[in-house]
């Protein structure tokens, strides 16, 4: 028997420079899960089966060759176990028990034992490969026991982009050929045929040892050759192939070609810690490239809400009132239109944008960036601010708008008063002036000036009947004035015109019953009966022409107890009616006395009584007109009591809804606040929860929307006021803004935390721990600690200032550590604690936020990429140069992230600086707030 130990006792062994190391390994199962059994029945297809023989036999001796030795024909020279052996030895760098001396079939077994036993030792599950094959010199068995020994140290470890084996190794060549025209690595077979893809991987990283420009894709022999020769020769790599093995099948055999190219990724394993830099820094600049494009969003989100509020506020501000109440009421409809569907989604845009702003705050210092500061004027305070201007504005503008429509409304009422009793003055003063000035007494008889005389009694009866109406009509048209009426000036000349014509018929009164007075002595008692009659009807036609009036006169009443005042007044009148029809009917009778005196004694009447101008027929004409206006008024009131009663019921819908919507909205902002300090299950848990009770408050909004409309069919009624209620329409829509806003932030904050606690590596019972302490010293529960508040809490948690870490607290828990530190008095240092507050409240509030809280506690345990980190892979991308050129980072990182730095790198300023040299340190400290470019 032959101990190879003792045959090349000048062999060193030792960790192979070209295999994977040793160690304990990772189990193959999901890789060799994927690859076919060796089934002992089958056999390979004979071109595959060359192509694996020159393949594994090349990598077999690339190995065995640094122990002196190597291999001829793979299925023999493997069946004693003693090269087996060695090839396990120097590829792992471990010793394998000594092998048996004897050369009988026993010992090879044992021995190929042995070697199989180093093989699943580590981790490596063989399918169908026995001692007992190999010993024998089955071809299949053994190509499959050179693959698995291939896949565990030769492939199994690659890893890029936490891929790992042949899904690895394959995204390393697509990524080093993904440059090369004609070059598109899919799989391990086809893709190699033509030969480019060999040739460029080489070229990738030894651009000096190949012309690819020179090579044709339709020459795969001699691009095959090109590549086999130019590895062989300058990067030792044995050539496993022939270019005609590859070309002259269909398909390449994909286990050669696999054992190749992994070859070709160790020889190159140098360029891996460039690649693992290029990574890192691709992975910093991806996150500032994501936050730039956040503050951008942000910035043009704020500046919209912005120009739209500063467009709007003018427009609520604008108090110029309209002239008719159709005017103003057509300005109240575009209000309602701006609430109902301009506003909406610009409340909707705040709350996305406060949204946006603390997750991208959080991503900043989640990546130790530093906080982003918007422009001047967009901060979320400043939006804040600008939308409660807006508010205020909207108010002030609704109720001026409500007010100014109850002016009008009053104003059309009283101008329209104004304009039937001035009508009907009218009427009754048409012609009184020429009936005043007539000297129709100086040619009467006697009897006839006694006449004028009772007949000129009669009229400053009448005329002074009439001082109330003229007082009323002055009345209405100050008040007309004093109310800002746009009429105004039309209503006072017609007033002045009233006025003055009644002070002309108070002169030509008086002028007049000083002419009459002057021929009274001459005048004969009168018919007593026809003065009588006169005096009589006169105040019974002004009680009528009153009546009619006051039949005739408009109301206006806003609630159901002035409208049943009103019917109660009307039912009073109505019950004097009888007494004015038998004083009606007894001044008949005194006309149809005179009548019958005058027939009975023949006496030839000259006309109409001349003591009035109040004739029977006027009387009954009038009686007539009463009796037909109390039934109208009648329905007026009954009309308007219907209209009360159907206000009325809206108040009470209204109510009722909102007496139902108006509490809900306050139960579930309690709940909300309750669920935020609440911790049941885990943060998905608590953010699941939280959106299916954004889910039930969403679906809630039809309730709302009902209310909207009862609203308005309440402003359309012009109702002003609601007893059945304290809600206002203007509580409720506030109520639901805050509601909706609330929830969502609610909902973002748990999402930050979720983000914190995957980028910090922070468990769910850390979590659920700084949440525990943070609740239990946020007494009010308002969601922020103070200074003495928060010192507790990090005191709870087992702080330590000296050491800047978390105490260990042994086997009490929390409570009991607290209980201990508190009764012994521990606290934080005053230098420690204010270094703490400098960092959780950076801008003095006196108040430190759970986000804050859980940002300082990931930072003091958790570990980040620093700026030192990036500037270290720049470093190695750079070839240890203090600077690094365009052409280096265009090489290295992928397109775009490599413009990105070039575009925002500095000129190098270094004594050793070459022509385009950057500076990739300054940019490093910049990426982190440190400096600037």
């Amino acid at each position: 028997m032959v101990d190879y130990h003792a045959a090349n006792q000048s062999y060193q062994y030792g960790p192979s420079s070209g295999g994977n190391g040793a160690g304990g390994g990772g189990s193959m199962g999901d890789y060799m899960a994927q690859e076919d059994d060796w089934d002992r029945d089958l056999l390979l297809d004979p071109a595959w089966e060359k192509q694996q023989r020159k393949t594994f036999t090349a990598w077999c001796n690339s190995h065995l060759r640094k122990a002196g030795t190597q291999i001829e024909n793979i299925d023999e020279d493997f069946r004693d176990g003693l090269k087996l052996m060695l090839l396990l030895e120097v590829i792992s760098g471990e010793r394998l028990p000594k092998p048996e001396r004897g050369k009988m079939r026993v010992h090879k077994i044992n021995n190929v034992n042995k070697a199989l036993d180093f093989i699943a030792s580590k981790g490596v599950k063989l399918v169908s490969i026995g001692a007992e094959e190999i010993v024998d010199g089955n071809a299949k068995m053994t190509l499959g026991m050179i693959w698995t020994i291939i896949l565990r140290f030769a492939i199994q470890d690659i890893s890029v982009e936490e891929t790992s084996a042949k899904e690895g190794l394959l995204l390393w060549c697509q990524r080093k050929t993904a440059p090369y025209k004609n070059v598109n690595v899919q799989n391990f077979h086809i893709s190699w045929k033509d030969g480019l893809a060999f040739n460029a991987l080489i070229h990738r990283h030894r651009p000096e040892l190949i012309e690819y420009d020179k090579l044709r894709k339709d020459d795969p022999v001699t691009n095959l050759n090109n590549a086999f020769e130019v590895a062989e020769k300058y990067l030792d790599i044995p050539k496993m192939l022939d270019a005609e093995d590859i070309v002259n099948t269909a398909r390449p055999d994909e286990k050669a070609i696999m054992t190749y190219v992994s070859s070709f990724y160790h020889a190159f394993s140098g360029a891996q810690k460039a690649e693992t830099a290029a990574n890192r820094i691709c992975k910093v600049l991806a996150v500032n490239q994501e936050n730039e494009h956040l503050m951008e969003d942000y910035e043009r989100l704020a500046s919209d809400l912005l120009e739209w509020i500063r467009r709007t506020i003018p427009w609520l501000e604008d108090r110029v009132p309209q002239k008719t109440i159709q005017e103003m009421q057509q300005k109240l409809e575009d209000f309602r239109d701006y609430r109902r569907v301009h506003k909406p989604p610009k409340v909707q845009e705040k709350c996305q944008l406060e949204i946006n702003f603390n997750t991208l705050q959080t991503k900043l210092r989640l990546s130790n960036r530093p906080a982003f500061m918007p422009s001047e004027g967009r901060m979320v305070s400043d939006i804040n601010n600008c939308w409660q201007h807006l508010e205020q504005a909207e108010k002030g503008y609704e109720e001026w708008l409500l007010n100014e429509i109850r002016r009008l409304e009053r104003l059309d009422h009283l101008a329209e008063k104004f304009r039937q009793k001035a009508s009907i003055h009218e009427a009754w003063t048409d012609g009184k002036e020429a009936m005043l000035k007539h000297r129709d007494y100086e040619t009467a008889t006697l009897s006839d000036i006694k006449a004028l005389i009772r007949k000129h009694e009669a009229f400053e009866s009448d005329l002074a009947a009439h001082q109330d109406r003229v007082e009323q009509i002055a009345a209405i048209a100050q008040e007309l004035n004093e109310l800002d009426y746009y009429d105004s000036h039309n209503v006072n000349t017609r007033c002045q015109k009233i006025c003055d014509q009644w002070d002309a018929l108070g002169s030509l009164t008086h002028s007049r019953r000083e002419a009459l007075e002057k021929t009274e002595k001459q005048l004969e008692t009168i018919d007593q009966l026809h003065l009588e009659y006169a005096k009589r009807a006169a105040p019974f036609n002004n009680w009528m022409e009153s009546a009619m009036e006051d039949l005739q006169d408009m109301f206006i009443v806003h609630t159901i107890e002035e409208i049943e005042g009103l019917i109660s007044a009307h039912d009073q009148f109505k019950s004097t009616l009888p007494d004015a029809d038998r004083e009606r009917e007894a001044i008949l009778a005194i006309h149809k006395e005179a009548q019958r005196i005058a027939e009975s004694n023949h006496i030839k009447l000259s006309g109409s009584n001349p003591y009035t101008t109040v004739t029977p027929q006027i009387i009954n004409s009038k009686w007539e007109k009463v009796q037909q206006l109390v039934p109208k008024r009648d329905h007026a009131l009954l009309d308007e009591q219907s209209k009360q009663q159907s206000n009325e019921h809206l108040r009470r819908q209204f109510a009722s809804q909102a007496n139902i919507v108006g509490p809900w909205i306050q139960t579930k902002m309690e709940e909300i606040g309750r669920i935020s300090i609440e911790m049941n299950g885990t943060l998905e848990d608590q953010l699941s929860h939280l959106k299916q009770y954004e889910r039930s408050i969403v679906d809630y909004k039809p309730n709302l929307d009902l209310l909207e409309q009862q609203h308005q069919l309440i402003q359309e009624a012009l109702i002003f006021d609601n007893k059945h209620t304290n809600y206002t329409m203007e509580h409720i829509r506030v109520g639901w803004e805050q509601l909706l806003t609330t929830i969502a932030r609610t909902i973002n904050e748990v999402e930050n935390q979720i983000l914190t606690r995957d980028a910090k590596g922070i468990s769910q019972e850390q979590m659920q721990e700084f949440r525990a302490s943070f609740n239990h010293f946020d007494k009010d529960h308002g969601g922020a600690l103070g200074p003495e508040e928060f010192k507790a809490c990090l005191i709870s948690l087992g702080y330590d200032v000296e050491n800047d870490r978390q105490k260990q607290t042994g086997s009490m828990d929390s409570d009991d550590f607290r209980a201990l530190l508190i009764s012994t008095g521990y606290s934080l240092g005053d230098a420690e604690f204010n270094r703490i507050m400098s960092v959780v409240d950076p801008n003095h509030s006196g108040l430190v936020t759970f986000q804050a809280f859980i940002d300082f506690m990931s930072r003091e345990t958790t570990d980040t990429d620093t700026a030192d980190q990036v500037i270290a892979s720049f470093k190695v991308l750079a070839g240890d140069k203090n600077f690094i050129t365009a052409e280096e980072l265009r090489r290295e990182l992928p397109p775009d992230q490599a413009e990105y730095c070039i575009a925002r790198m500095a000129p190098y300023q270094g004594s050793d600086a070459v022509p385009g040299a950057l500076d990739y340190k300054s940019f490093s400290t910049a990426l982190y707030g440190e400096s600037d470019l």
